[in-house]
């Protein structure tokens, strides 16, 4: 389902020396090619906000938000959180968006999975003084900050393995990489796109307007921004 880095890189060579633009160095093309997935990535979550609050439709294969969650589901992982320091959990190293916190709750030998709730450090506050509103067992919740989490059942779990955390992680950076001796394409070192097939293109469209800027190319950033932007009107229209 990946896209191959090497049918990118080719072809975005192939465009660019048909008219003896010049030549992009893999090194180039891997700081351009992780530049564009991350654009790429970084827009499904705004498409995934607009096309919420627009009508779908019930044409198997064209609602644009079964599209968008099958795009974003290549990213989807589920991690316990294991290693508490004191203090808080430490969140996975890949972390891109939190989805849903689980506390694994322990009942008599048997495992509950429970959703924790998701509170600020303000509303934190608000919960302690009142006894009607404080987490419990069955109820817990949980606080984010740049360490990680704190979860909160009837007192602070801490319990290695206690918690899961569903989340988006970043798309690995690509490498498109060479043989040492010969300098041709070396695929085991090489690492690929993780977006979806269908974002072949786009890649290609993006990266070719990236190099329209590495080259001092104004056509060829022209022509590529150009098509960026009918490809965005097409998915939007």
């Amino acid at each position: 389902m990946s896209v191959n880095v090497n049918t990118v890189y080719q072809r975005v060579l192939a465009i660019t020396n048909k008219e003896q633009r010049g030549y992009i160095t893999p090194q180039e093309f891997n700081t351009m090619a992780n530049q564009a997935q991350l654009d790429i990535f970084e827009q499904y979550f705004y498409d995934l906000n607009q096309f919420a609050r627009l009508p779908g439709n019930s044409t198997e294969y064209s609602d644009m938000l079964d599209i968008l969650e099958e795009k974003i589901s290549l990213f989807e992982k589920q991690s316990s959180l294991g290693a508490y320091d004191t203090s808080h959990y430490n969140l996975p190293t890949d972390l891109y968006r939190i989805g849903s916190v689980i506390y694994n709750n322990n009942v008599s030998g048997t495992i509950i999975a429970i959703e924790a709730e998701q509170i600020n450090q303000k509303e934190w506050l608000y919960i302690q003084k009142s006894p009607l509103s404080k987490p419990t067992d069955s109820f817990p919740i949980y606080i984010k900050n740049q360490d990680g989490l704190k979860v909160y059942g009837a007192a602070e779990i801490t319990a290695d393995n206690a918690i899961n955390c569903n989340y988006i992680k970043q798309p690995t950076p690509v490498t498109w990489a060479a043989n040492a001796t010969v300098g041709t394409y070396n695929d085991s070192a090489s690492t690929h796109f993780e977006l979806h097939k269908s974002e072949e293109t786009e890649l290609v469209v993006k990266i070719l307007a990236l190099g329209g800027l590495v080259l001092k190319d104004p056509q060829l950033y022209q022509i590529g921004s150009a098509e960026d932007v009918k490809n965005v009107q097409q998915e939007k229209a």
